[in-house]
């Protein structure tokens, strides 16, 4: 089985909270690629807060993950990213969600947990906002974000935005 190529525009990375403060990470870009391999980078670094992954893969879409104690939670930006990348598509099989038909998609849908974040201040409207935001079929490119810019408004509303930033920078190579 060959491996899915990992773009240079794909990054993972990994936020935690220790002592009131906020610290995000970049974690090896082969997690971009395997649900499996970024649950277990995430659970062998424990958080007040949860541990927190955000990938971003192809400026396409993204993957947040939020591992508290055993509990695991993820949302997928897009659903149609699945009919392309296998990280959303194990996404779906995590979430027991079949890959929709490619004539079912016609907006940005995202799927999964959308109360990810809400104990930390990001209710379920404004993530799926956001997510919407990411819509390629956009005709402004004004109207549209990347995905590491949805990811930093995310990380900005939870109060980690600078470390996040930090993070982004190191993973893109800004």
């Amino acid at each position: 089985m060959a491996m899915p190529e990992v773009s240079e525009t794909d990054f993972a990375i990994i936020v935690i909270r220790e002592d009131e403060r906020w610290d995000a990470d970049v974690l090896p870009a082969a997690v971009t690629t395997d649900l499996a391999g970024f649950i277990r980078a995430l659970r062998q670094q424990p958080s007040i807060a949860g541990t927190i992954g955000m990938a971003g893969i192809d400026d396409y879409f993204f993957v947040a993950v939020r591992v508290i104690g055993s509990q695991v939670s993820v949302l997928l930006s897009d659903i149609g990213a699945a009919l392309d990348y296998p990280l959303a598509e194990q996404v779906l099989d995590y979430l027991d969600i079949p890959v929709p038909d490619e004539e079912d998609l016609d907006q940005v849908l995202p799927v999964g947990d959308l109360s990810i974040f809400a104990d930390l201040g990001l209710d379920e409207m404004e993530l799926a906002a956001i997510c919407s935001r990411l819509d390629l079929g956009v005709d402004s490119e004004e109207d549209e974000d990347h995905v590491d810019d949805a990811l930093e408004s995310i990380a900005t509303r939870l109060g980690f935005g600078p470390a996040v930033e930090r993070a982004l920078d190191i993973a893109l190579g800004a």
